[in-house]
């Protein structure tokens, strides 16, 4: 027999309040959260969780139905490297998430498991079910409501209140090393944190990271609730649309030549560059507001290059 289940995660504002949950039916699924994390944090919790609940089942196989690249990504590819070096990446930086990813390394041995990437937001019933639930932790920490957190797995041990809430590591919106999101590489060495502009530059050529486009969730945690795009055609596109189309057919990866980066304001930036891939050349403009401290793309307009 296998175990089927979806595992997500939910951050409103990214960081903000955020919450995690893995469902396998209405009578099988467990959520959780903290005042403040990340989207990655959060799926990487829903997946933690899900193994931790189902220990006491160690001869099923484990097929876990999850939206992020990232979390895939960590456990089947990256963290036997990391693991080498002692915790920190090919650059030599330290590995984001590192209590968390530990924590999931010591669940995952003696498991038989397998993980499928499945499209979020896209009408599948067992991700849906797992993003409304991760959502409703997330909204309920917000909120400073109670937390639903679920039946959990039938027979499984109790759960603890504090077992499935441990907070991870702080995390400072501006900086570029503390948010999964940024670009490591796009923040001065030492610095405690980088400027709106600084922050900006990295944030939109993270946009730009097949990725990055690759997952619904990282796209979706980079654009403002009321964003709006003016593409090449001549179209106006809101962010659903964006999201959508840059997920089904993600750019090519491209270099971004910067040519104004600008702060409007304490919470607005200005950004226009000269963006190069094997495709060709375009020109860019957008505009970036910090909304409960997490910088947002509200305005992108770009054209072919002349």
């Amino acid at each position: 027999m296998t175990i089927i289940a979806a595992a997500d995660g939910s951050a409103l504002g990214n960081p903000g309040p955020a919450g995690w949950a893995w469902y396998v039916n209405d009578e099988c699924w467990a959520a959780g959260g903290w005042p403040r994390g990340t989207n990655n944090q959060g799926e990487l919790m829903a997946v933690i969780d899900l193994f931790e609940a189902t220990a006491h089942v160690p001869g099923e196989d484990l097929r876990v139905l999850c939206d992020s690249q990232y979390v895939i990504n960590a456990v089947t590819k990256w963290m036997p490297g990391w693991k080498r070096k002692g915790w920190r990446k090919a650059d030599g930086s330290p590995v984001l998430n590192l209590d968390l990813l530990k924590r999931l390394d010591a669940a995952i041995v003696g498991r038989r498991f397998t993980f499928e990437w499945v499209k979020g937001h896209a009408g599948h019933e067992l991700n849906e079910a797992a993003d409304e639930r991760a959502r409703g932790a997330a909204t309920a920490y917000q909120n400073r409501t109670s937390v639903p957190t679920g039946p959990g797995w039938p027979g499984g041990a109790v759960r603890k209140p504090s077992a499935a809430a441990v907070v991870p590591a702080p995390v400072t919106p501006a900086s570029a090393l503390e948010l999964d999101i940024f670009a490591d590489s796009d923040r001065p060495a030492g610095a405690p944190e980088i400027s709106g502009p600084d922050t900006v530059l990295a944030l939109e050529r993270r946009l730009h990271g097949s990725t990055t486009q690759a997952d619904a969730a990282s796209v979706a945690a980079l654009l403002h609730p009321e964003f709006e795009e003016f593409d090449s055609a001549g179209r106006v596109r809101d962010r659903d649309a964006v999201i959508r189309t840059l997920t089904e057919t993600p750019e090519q990866d491209a270099t971004l030549e910067p040519r104004t980066v600008d702060a409007l304001g304490d919470d607005t930036v200005f950004l226009s560059y000269r963006r190069a891939s094997s495709q060709g050349a375009s020109l860019h403009s957008s505009l970036w507001q910090r909304v409960d401290g997490a910088w947002l793309l509200r305005f992108h307009q770009g054209s072919r290059e002349s």
